[in-house]
């Protein structure tokens, strides 16, 4: 028989006694874990717990038993289930349009396996790509990044998101957030990380003279740019070319490599273990 696989997520603060709490509920309902992670940064507790039952599961039931559960604990939680074959994919975004667009592009020639239910950014440059496609676009312009995300939550609880892309969104998101949606969110850097962090990945590679430059998607962790990477890409830099030669040939990079990673997460064909995302076999 098919197993049936639930994610959970639970994010709070650290206390004794909240693993113990949610393996048990899992036993209890005749599951098995076959994920566990979980870490502690600054007295923010965060875990994700993959459960499988070889059973019929009730999921109306057992998301109602878990938030009863974690009202008791005092903890956020949420889970994940395949039941949707089409996913809902929101976007971040900021000012660059070119990721947007090409995501977009996919997903009216029916190549995404997937809806776009939302476009969340920084600031209201790109709503008009946005209302042109008959998109909701949610600006969210706090600059305190805690305020921030916790309108981003109620926006991504809302939309029932299942896969979040970075559509070169420049805003670094908090263990906080990343925690809710472990290996479901996919970001775009212009460099083969590690070389070259941070906004001016371009800049740097042209004042160093590199001569290869590329670009990384990956899923985002509480470590910046640091998370398991997905697909690299690369092309060659002549020497006769502009900073802005060189940033126009590397964002039509970026736009093709996040969506390819985009693509391969929707089809279910990326595995995150010890780390590394591996292509799953046919």
């Amino acid at each position: 028989m098919r197993k049936t696989v639930v994610g959970i997520t639970v994010v709070g603060e650290d206390k004794e006694g909240i693993v113990a709490a949610f393996t048990n509920f899992v036993f209890e309902k005749g599951g098995n874990i076959e994920k566990v992670n979980q870490n502690v940064i600054k007295g923010l507790f965060g875990m994700y717990l993959e459960a499988s039952f070889t059973k019929k599961v009730d999921i109306k039931k057992f998301d109602s038993d878990i938030q009863t559960l974690a009202k008791k604990e005092k903890m956020d939680v949420s889970t994940h289930h395949e039941t949707n074959s089409e996913k809902n994919i929101a976007i971040f975004v900021t000012k660059e349009p070119l990721c947007l667009e090409t995501i977009l592009e996919a997903s009216k020639k029916k190549s995404l396996k997937g809806k776009i239910s939302v476009i969340v950014g920084t600031e209201k440059t790109l709503e008009p790509i946005a209302k042109k496609e008959k998109i909701p676009f949610i600006a969210i312009e706090e600059k305190n990044q805690e305020k921030a995300e916790a309108k981003i939550i109620d926006v991504c609880k809302k939309y029932d998101i299942d896969l979040i892309a970075l559509a070169r969104y420049m805003r670094i998101l908090t263990p906080n957030f990343v925690w809710r949606y472990p290996n479901r969110i996919i970001n775009i850097h212009p460099s083969l990380l590690p070389a070259f962090p941070g906004a001016l990945a371009y800049a740097q590679a042209y004042e160093r003279g590199t001569k290869i430059v590329g670009v990384t998607s990956h899923y985002v962790t509480e470590n910046l740019d640091q998370g398991p990477i997905i697909f690299q890409d690369s092309f060659k830099v002549d020497p006769n070319d502009s900073l802005e030669k060189i940033k126009s040939k590397g964002q039509q990079l970026e736009a093709q490599t996040l969506l390819k990673a985009i693509k391969m997460h929707l089809e279910n064909k990326l595995d995150v273990r010890w780390r590394k995302v591996h292509i799953k076999s046919k």
